[in-house]
């Protein structure tokens, strides 16, 4: 055992992150060197529930609820003590989304989650009034659809939110939101790293007449950027962290953020010139913008990062999804066989097949749309397998297309910033589950985007530890230090990447796969104008 750290325990020099991603509730404790002291997460799954993907609120509190009482158990069975204190903490989610609450505190529909492609008409006309590119996940294309469709709730609201910002008003009572996830709700001015002043009052011109007894500014959260105080974990919120009364009030927390913000942490990425990769549920790459981008594009959006700069996004909403499907099929075989192989062995054979395949995937092809794709601009989700009779269908082949799909519609927004706006990218850092075994969804993402990959040996930490090092930095930086000479100077001085290289086969490979999956998008709208879901659940 460790006594400096069971010192560190005792005394509250400790770190807690906790993040709500979209598969998974993981809270991560570190020390002041940024170590992991305990770690646990949480499996839970959206629902798709009156055309709206969706989580339970109640599901949402126990899932925080046993993230935290596995940490704690975890602490317990390593260093024999109770955890009690704690020096800060932060909690992050999934971004966008939208949460309305009334003056009570309740929540008025159930949580729309960023997965939903349900705001097509607000986010359309918002981005031309905004002249900004407004997203449908975006809370405020959320807010502004329920306008425009009359719906009920809308004359309640007191406060809208995001995931995030709901779990960290329930812990200290304060509304308030970290500049990275704000800039997913609404857009957000780099000169004063608030909301932007302008928009705002066009969206009230927008809303004038409706008599709704507010106006944008008073339902939004307050906006804080990385280091800034957001609050302190009173006596209700330990309490619903940790139901046993262990967990002492009085922690400060810092602003609660978005997974893209604690990725660009996780992955030193919030330096202008730098980016990351996040592959998971989802996709995205963000760029640091050293300035504005020339022109509105449907595929590109802009938020901040935690300090406030502009990035440039581009995010496919579905990536591994129909891989984890695939894989539990071959585990559900394995089970049949006696097998009884281990999930983890079977995505380690499966991925490292891909590295035997054709470069092109044998002629193959996937879409793992589970949910509507913004970037090819589908409304609906079909996930789709399609050969043809001389394609070489073999268990390398696909995989390999399925890796490749899982890119794919990533790299139509990349094209857009490199071809129209010249952007350069040395080197982009990726995170998230798709890298876990080594080199594979490394060399496919190379192959994919077409630039070298550099997997952190921080990157398999995720966003919770990226969230705990968030915490750290509010209690623990220097007068006047900014996050990213915090990150570069303290955390990953030391810390190099392992950069990939794609050789010219896969390159010439995946290019083929492309011409393949812009042309078979015809193969995509069909099986969602046709495949008729009428199984009953």
């Amino acid at each position: 055992m460790n006594q400096n750290i069971k010192h560190a325990i005792i005394k509250g020099e400790t770190s807690l992150g906790i993040e709500l991603g979209s598969t998974r509730i993981k809270a991560v404790l570190i020390d002041r060197n940024f170590s992991i002291i305990a770690s646990s997460s949480y499996e839970w799954e959206n629902q798709l529930i009156d055309g709206y993907w969706t989580y339970s609120l109640d599901q949402m509190i126990y899932g925080l609820q046993e993230a935290y009482r596995q940490l704690k158990l975890d602490v317990e069975n390593k260093y024999e003590i109770t955890l009690q204190r704690i020096g800060s903490m932060g909690c992050s989610a999934m971004m966008q989304g939208y949460i309305a609450l009334d003056k009570a505190g309740d929540l008025l529909v159930p949580f729309r989650t960023w997965r939903n492609a349900t705001t097509k008409t607000a986010a359309s006309e918002l981005t031309e009034k905004f002249q900004f590119k407004v997203p449908q996940r975006w809370s405020i294309a959320h807010l502004y659809q329920a306008i425009l469709d009359n719906e009920e709730h809308v004359n309640h609201i007191d406060y809208i939110t995001t995931l995030s910002g709901y779990i960290h008003w329930r812990l200290t009572g304060k509304r308030a939101l970290g500049v990275c996830d704000a800039s997913g709700m609404f857009p957000i001015d780099e000169s004063t790293k608030q909301f932007n002043e302008g928009m705002l009052a066009i969206f009230d011109d927008l809303t004038a007449g409706k008599n709704y007894g507010w106006n944008i500014k008073e339902i939004l959260p307050k906006v804080n950027a990385a280091g800034e105080h957001a609050g302190y974990l009173h006596q209700a919120g330990a309490l619903l962290l940790d139901p046993s009364g262990n967990l002492k009030a009085g922690i400060p927390l810092c602003p609660p953020e978005g997974d893209a913000g604690t990725g660009m942490v996780a992955t030193n990425s919030v330096q202008k010139r730098t980016g990351n990769v996040s592959a998971g549920t989802s996709i995205f790459a963000m760029l640091v913008l050293e300035k504005n981008l020339s022109s509105v594009y449907p595929e590109i959006d802009i938020i901040n990062t935690p300090e406030g700069s502009p990035v440039a996004m581009v995010l496919a909403n579905n990536c591994s999804s129909d891989i984890n499907a695939w894989v539990s099929l071959f585990s559900e075989f394995s089970q049949a066989m006696g097998l009884n192989a281990d999930t983890s062995q079977i995505f380690n054979i499966l991925f490292n097949k891909a590295m035997e395949a054709d470069a092109d995937g044998g002629g193959l092809l996937s879409y793992g749309y589970y949910s509507a794709e913004n970037i090819t601009g589908f409304a609906k989700g079909r996930p789709l397998f399609v050969r043809s009779a001389e394609s070489r269908f073999n268990l390398a082949n696909f995989m390999r297309m399925h890796l490749f799909s899982a890119f794919a519609a990533l790299r139509i927004g990349i094209d857009i910033l490199t071809e129209k706006e010249h952007l350069n990218i040395d080197c982009i850092l990726a995170h998230g589950g798709m890298f876990k075994i080594p080199k594979v969804g490394q060399k496919m993402c190379a192959a994919s985007l077409n630039v070298p990959v550099s997997v952190m040996p921080t990157a398999s930490e995720g966003g919770a530890w990226g969230m705990a090092v968030l915490a750290c930095f509010l209690i623990n930086k220097e007068q006047h230090e900014t996050l990213a000479s915090y990150l570069a100077n303290k955390i990953f001085k030391n810390v190099q990447g392992k950069k990939l290289y794609a050789d010219n086969e896969d390159l010439n490979g995946f290019t083929l796969y492309m011409e393949r999956y812009k042309k078979g998008l015809v193969i995509q709208q069909a099986a969602v104008d046709h495949f008729v879901e009428n199984r009953k659940h």
